[in-house]
């Protein structure tokens, strides 16, 4: 069984900040695609952020029709509103994957954490190293939501090698 090698696009979703990382696996190892930070305005109505938010996911699942959307898999929250937020952008890009044929993975942030750093526990900053050294970047991405969305996609390479190798491809 061969690795897919379709790009895989991670998203850290938010209404007011929503994180796309967009990564592929090459012969010479995993490569950047795209990052994009999409901000909303809060002077505008919730129906119109998540509207801009689902444009935004969908033209990058048109544009690199990846084999994955990843998704973070647990969303606490002690302040109710915030939890409800999140909630929207999320359902707005799982809609957006199932309209596309997308196939939607989800990890914990422990899973993320473990994958790449070696250790559940770790903080952001080494989780933000990380992605910089694996992507061969020159300086940390810009805003911890991209960091987090191409932490969710490398966990997803990360996944596929391990069960490729496993599976004997």
């Amino acid at each position: 069984m061969a690795v897919d090698s379709r790009p895989v696009i991670g998203i850290d979703p938010g209404i007011a900040n929503l994180g796309i990382g967009v990564v592929a696996e090459t012969r010479e190892g995993v490569r950047l695609i795209e990052v994009r930070l999409v901000r909303t305005s809060s002077a505008v109505g919730a129906g119109e952020r998540l509207a801009e938010l689902a444009a935004e996911v969908r033209g990058a699942l048109e544009r690199y029709r990846p084999g994955a959307l990843v998704v973070e898999a647990q969303y606490f929250h002690r302040q109710r509103e915030a939890a409800v937020k999140l909630g929207m952008a999320v359902g707005v890009c799982l809609l957006a994957a199932q309209d596309a044929g997308v196939p939607v993975v989800e990890y914990g942030p422990m899973a993320v954490k473990q994958a790449l750093v070696g250790n559940g526990r770790a903080d952001k900053a080494q989780v933000a190293f990380m992605v910089r050294a694996l992507l061969g970047l020159r300086a940390p991405p810009e805003s911890s939501h991209v960091a987090d969305a191409l932490a969710l996609a490398l966990t997803h390479l990360q996944s596929r090698r391990i069960s490729a190798a496993t599976q004997g491809g």
